[in-house]
């Protein structure tokens, strides 16, 4: 063992030493699944303490020690060939932000890697304080990349001293990712959450929403995407909070298919979905007039939440419209109304007149043009009744309905 640490020491403060691979080691995991029957089927068809002498200030406290099979894997070709592989991923993800196109790093940035890497080849660990400014003072991608460095480099000074836990503590992802969208170097930001890096940084699934916001703000699909299959290929474990950010990406995109991708993963992995997320989904679903949809949703949704909300209301009710039941849609509305807290009754009105001033030209554009003329015929007649089976139901709601025919000859 310390003829293995001595090595390391060498290979640390030779020229070479800031390419020089990680040791990578722990099983992947692999991510649990189970089947929700009709709606999957459906959905996928619909469009510090350490033994070393030179230990200082430690970024992370060290676990117990291990024997010395678990520290070196056998080969360094295994792991040069790990880091090329997340080499390839990275360059092929595209998005739609670049990263700033200067050139050299800043000053602050150069001088602190500076003071890191000499205190590292006296063999002593730098301050935290060093890093976190260094973190914090990045403001290009040339800066990130000079990050990643001195963050590889002081990973193999803790294996060289024998420090089982070579990774830092999980709020490091955390900043570097953050410091990575705010330069537009996401492609760091990405290697940042990859579970076995050379880096010493432990991913998080806080970090992965943290780049996901990222994505929402740029209305950016593609960075989505890839962020979604690093934490799958890397088997960080979903959240509700990430399926929050993901419908939301989706429904701003208007893109359905994609919304519809990712709910059959969130529901395999049994993540236990936010109210706000069946909201998004169910009048996903009935925008684009997806009637079987919105059943199978409002079925998952009744076992997590107990009461409607003025989404899933009304996606209901445009449901009934879909399959030509307009005494339904009526009875749904009714029920809404008559749960809802006093504060939220008088938005019935707003949704209803949207309902009939909005919506059907919204699903008729969305519908084969084989079937636009039947679903217009359809809606004309059924709206109306349905206004009047509200009516005759003791709930007068007044509306506009001469708004209902005119838009819907615009569709």
């Amino acid at each position: 063992m310390q003829a293995a640490a001595a090595r390391a020491r060498r290979v640390l403060v030779s020229p070479a030493a800031s390419g020089l691979p990680g040791i990578l080691w722990g099983p992947r995991l692999e991510s649990a699944s189970s089947a929700e029957g009709a709606l999957l089927l459906h959905l996928y068809g619909v469009p510090s303490s350490a033994s070393s002498r030179h230990h200082a200030r430690d970024f992370s406290s060290c676990f117990a020690p291990q024997s010395p099979g678990n520290l070196i894997l056998p080969t360094m070709a295994s792991q040069w060939l790990s880091e090329k592989s997340v080499h390839r991923h990275m360059a092929t993800a595209h998005f739609s932000t670049e990263a700033s196109d200067v050139d050299h790093p800043t000053e602050a940035v150069e001088e602190m890697y500076q003071k890191m890497l000499k205190s590292v080849e006296a063999e002593t660990m730098p301050p935290n304080a060093w890093l976190w400014s260094m973190i914090s003072s990045c403001s290009n991608k040339e800066d990130i990349k000079l990050l990643f460095q001195i963050l590889q480099k002081l990973r193999v000074f803790r294996l060289s001293n024998l420090c089982i836990n070579a990774n830092f503590n999980d709020h490091l992802c955390m900043k570097v990712t953050e410091a990575c969208a705010r330069v537009g170097a996401l492609d760091y930001g990405l290697k940042a959450l990859w579970k076995h890096n050379v880096y010493g940084i432990t991913p998080t699934i806080g970090s992965a929403h943290y780049l996901l916001k990222h994505a929402k703000e740029l209305n950016d699909t593609k960075l989505m995407e890839s962020i979604m299959q690093v934490l799958r290929r890397n088997a960080l474990p979903l959240q509700p909070g990430t399926a929050d950010i993901v419908f939301s990406i989706c429904y701003n995109a208007n893109r359905w298919d994609l919304l519809s991708k990712y709910a059959e993963r969130f529901v395999k992995a049994g993540v236990k979905l936010h109210r706000t997320v069946f909201d998004i989904w169910m009048e996903f679903a009935a925008k684009v007039g997806d009637s079987q949809s919105i059943w199978n949703i409002n079925s998952l949704r009744g076992k997590s939440v107990k009461h409607y909300t003025l989404a899933t209301g009304f996606a209901c009710a445009k449901g009934s419209l879909l399959d030509r039941k307009p005494e339904n849609a009526a009875a749904m509305i009714k029920l809404l109304y008559k749960h809802l807290p006093d504060q939220k009754k008088p938005f019935v009105k707003d949704e209803l007149q949207k309902l009939i001033a909005e919506w059907p030209a919204e699903v008729i554009k969305r519908q084969k043009k084989d079937d636009r003329k039947a679903m217009e015929e359809a809606l004309i007649k059924d709206i109306p009744a349905m206004i009047n089976c509200l009516t005759k139901s003791g709930l007068d709601i007044p509306v506009d309905l001469e708004k209902l025919t005119p838009q819907l000859q615009a569709a």
